[in-house]
């Protein structure tokens, strides 16, 4: 087993590193003041810092570090790891400006996997430069979501179009003016087998009888800096037969090809936002004094910064092992890998942060720093891509069904 990075992959973190502290942490206040101006005006697009980052990142050809393909950096998922950790240390910044930020990530993957010649052009290419951004439409406020079997939303064919009808919520990145293109996730044939009667088409957001409600608060945050979360609705939407994406009833099954690299750059940035809450733990611990001596010097506090290292060194290990075998056997073969990592990262690193804004005392829970808005853009893991409840579920099945 070796445990050190291939040249490429350390020469990029050298990279990336270097742009982090001479870029993106100098613009976190700046960042923050504009996302407080976007909420007074209730605006939704990227914040001018951000676009800022992107064109200084393109150019130096740090950029969709994400996609393996000739379009993006070439890695593998075990190269993508530590690159990603590094975007996830400045999570509201970090992933956007190298053009790896979900849903686009996933939404690229889908196109590129599935979409024909005339969607990856109209789309996909769009997507890659960073013109445009998208959305993923799945959940929906009246069926229990995390059985994706049972979204309702119809899409029905009707001559050279489909129509569509039907709601939609939680979809993040749609309040931003600049998501162009939503892929929908609905049933063309509620009469099929359960995993066949799903389909996902894609609709254009200037598209007749498309609304865009409102947009979701997050434990209240607005969460602007994302294109925030929003509530759709669809009332008989027509779009060209050709929008849809790998044919009728292979929905569930794009959904499925899409979501294991989605959960696993999750956690990889999550281990990023991890080892930033155990660095602002331990200086904040160092620099204030309680009862006559630094608050570092109490057993607890030593003892939360202790078990926060050993229990990101713990994850790192099980998200790596998870890349390397999504590289070597394939994303089916890591699926085991893939919803352990999903059930253990947000636990883990939702504890480390509540640890984190304990030691930062009532300050922990201001605007003045970003661990209360952290976890609570943690505690929605818990659902993104799939609740807890669910991951065990099937992963207690698989295990149980070894010895059965």
């Amino acid at each position: 087993m070796h445990f050190g990075y291939d040249d490429k992959t350390t020469a990029l973190i050298e990279k990336v590193t270097a742009f982090m502290e001479a870029e993106v942490y100098p613009a976190e206040a700046v960042f923050k003041e504009q996302v407080e101006a976007a909420i007074a005006a209730d605006t939704w697009s990227f914040p001018p810092i951000v676009m800022e980052i992107r064109a200084k990142a393109k150019a130096q050809g740090l950029w969709n570090f994400f996609d393996p393909s000739e379009h993006g950096a070439g890695l593998t998922n075990l190269q993508y790891a530590p690159i990603a950790e590094l975007t996830g240390r400045s999570i509201q910044i970090g992933p956007a400006a190298f053009n790896c930020a979900a849903p686009d990530t996933g939404n690229m993957e889908v196109l590129s996997m599935f979409g024909t010649d005339e969607q990856k052009k109209k789309w996909l290419e769009p997507l890659l430069a960073g013109d445009i951004r998208s959305a993923f439409a799945m959940t929906e406020p009246q069926v229990a979501s995390s059985d994706a079997t049972n979204v309702e939303l119809s899409i029905v064919r009707d001559g050279d179009e489909y129509v569509i009808n039907g709601r939609k919520w939680w979809i993040t990145g749609a309040m931003n003016p600049d998501c162009k293109i939503f892929i929908v996730m609905g049933k063309t044939d509620p009469s099929a087998a359960r995993h066949r009667q799903q389909s996902q088409i894609l609709v254009e957001r200037d598209t007749p009888g498309f609304e865009i409600i409102r947009g979701m608060h997050v434990f209240g945050y607005h969460d602007r800096d994302h294109g925030g979360h929003a509530e759709l609705r669809f009332t008989d939407v027509r779009v060209p037969a050709s929008n849809i994406i790998g044919g009728e009833g292979e929905g569930f099954a794009i959904a499925q090809a899409r979501l294991g690299p989605g959960r696993i750059h999750h956690c990889m940035r999550s281990l990023g936002i991890a080892e930033r809450a155990i660095e602002m733990m331990s200086k904040r611990a160092s620099e204030r004094v309680a009862f006559g001596k630094p608050i570092a010097e109490q057993g607890v506090v030593r003892d939360w910064i202790a078990e926060s290292r050993v229990k990101v060194e713990q994850l790192r290990l099980l998200v790596l092992k998870a890349a390397w075998l999504m590289d070597v056997a394939g994303n089916k073969a890591a699926h085991t890998e893939i919803q352990a990592i999903k059930i253990a990262t947000p636990q883990t690193v939702e504890w480390i942060l509540d640890k984190a804004i304990q030691v930062h005392g009532a300050g922990g829970l201001s605007q003045d720093f970003p661990l209360a808005e952290w976890f609570a853009g943690m505690r929605t893991l818990r659902f993104a891509d799939g609740p807890d409840e669910v991951h065990k579920n099937a992963l207690a099945k698989a295990e149980i069904k070894k010895w059965a």
